[in-house]
């Protein structure tokens, strides 16, 4: 129990440690308006991923919520995990810079 716990809480620690880049780049996406250029600021969005979320955003009338982007193809738990601080669904588009997030080895596990 005790090495589950300290396994857990050093687990927990790096993630947190993990987005700390993130969170230092500040600013959001307005996931409603933005252009494929803006969406790929946000970390691992690329163009495909940037387009199918246009693509989506015109399909479903707009996003209500940040946890739509969950709907579109190739954004999963740990892609929306990271994008989540940066994402909005109303007001201007204020993250100007790329948004990276280092992805964990097996080291780190």
């Amino acid at each position: 129990m005790k090495n589950f716990l300290r396994s857990t809480v050093l687990c927990a620690l790096a993630l947190a440690l993990a987005t700390l880049p993130a969170l230092a780049a500040g600013g959001v996406v307005n996931i409603n308006s933005a252009e494929l250029d803006e969406l790929m600021l946000l970390p691992r969005v690329g163009p495909a991923v940037a387009q199918r979320i246009i693509d989506f955003r015109e399909e479903n009338d707009g996003f209500k919520s940040v946890e739509d982007l969950l709907l579109v193809r190739g954004i999963g738990d740990a892609t929306f995990e990271g994008m989540a601080p940066h994402v909005a669904v109303k007001g201007e588009t204020t993250l100007t810079e790329k948004v990276t997030i280092p992805r964990s080895t097996p080291e780190d596990d």
